[in-house]
């Protein structure tokens, strides 16, 4: 899990235009701190032992930092993501690094928001819909990559995608804000028969479950000293880091790294 991470970088990183809450056209980034955050973020990756394939962004796609959003991946299949239209330029550059990676691509034929909305959680895919991804691809991710779906809703355009209200720590521990959810998503959530860690909105919202986990190092972001505390008593090495520009962007830990070893059906343990 999170073993292997498509990343790309923060060299053309702005605030063009207004597509979720946290975005703002008049306070831009500073570039060569947005470049440090993401350059720290790689580094941590690495050092946690994880492999990185790297995309480079291009000018004219402010948000490839951002590469969560591009696809979900599941063994060699690929669903692309289908992103709010100021983000489809970016689309064909990671189709063309799948394209030549040999995965096989699957287009989404409605809005969907990628591994942004699609969390792996063992045999489990907790998908949202309703903010950034049509109800209808829900289906569509159970038949082409296997797993067995679980919809969910985020609770107000501030958790516009669900990596910024639930982040998965290991095949059966998850971390959640409940007020971000829905009360028929919590109730899911709850059912599902996972250990449970409980994150208060006020963390949430400094984008504490846009984290990146592979069960032994979780990596994320600064100013959620509770979670990181929960997550240090587990046992989990934690490393926190400052996202302050590519908060910006409305975007975190998570939002920066696509994960590629999600193991088919047959080679999960």
């Amino acid at each position: 899990m999170n073993s292997e991470l498509l990343v790309s970088d923060a060299s053309h990183f702005r605030v063009d235009y207004q597509i979720n809450p946290y975005m703002d056209p008049t306070v831009q980034p500073d570039t060569e701190a947005a470049l440090a955050e993401h350059q720290a973020i790689v580094a941590a990756h690495l050092a946690a032992g994880r492999k990185i394939q790297y995309v480079p962004s291009a000018p004219e796609c402010p948000d490839m930092v951002f590469t969560a959003n591009a696809a979900v991946i599941r063994g060699e299949v690929a669903v692309l993501g289908n992103p709010p239209r100021e983000r489809k330029t970016e689309i064909p550059y990671f189709r063309a690094w799948l394209e030549e990676h040999r995965y096989e691509i699957v287009e989404a034929p409605y809005a969907f928001s990628g591994q942004g909305d699609a969390l792996a959680c063992g045999d489990l895919l907790l998908a949202a819909y309703g903010q950034r991804t049509d109800g209808r691809m829900l289906p569509l991710l159970a038949d082409e990559l296997g797993y067995e779906v679980v919809p969910l809703r985020t609770a107000g355009e501030r958790w516009y995608d669900l990596d910024l209200a639930v982040g998965v720590i290991s095949a059966d521990t998850l971390a959640y804000c409940p007020e971000a959810l829905d009360a028929p998503s919590l109730r899911t959530l709850r059912g599902l028969g996972l250990e449970l860690i409980r994150v208060a909105p006020e963390e949430a919202a400094r984008f504490a479950l846009n984290l990146v986990s592979d069960g032994a190092t979780v990596t994320m972001t600064q100013g959620a000293p509770r979670l990181a505390a929960e997550l240090r008593e587990r046992g989990l090495e934690v490393v926190e880091l400052d996202t302050t520009e590519l908060a910006k962007g409305g975007g975190g830990i998570r939002c920066t790294a696509l994960a590629l070893d999600n193991p088919p059906p047959a080679l999960w343990p």
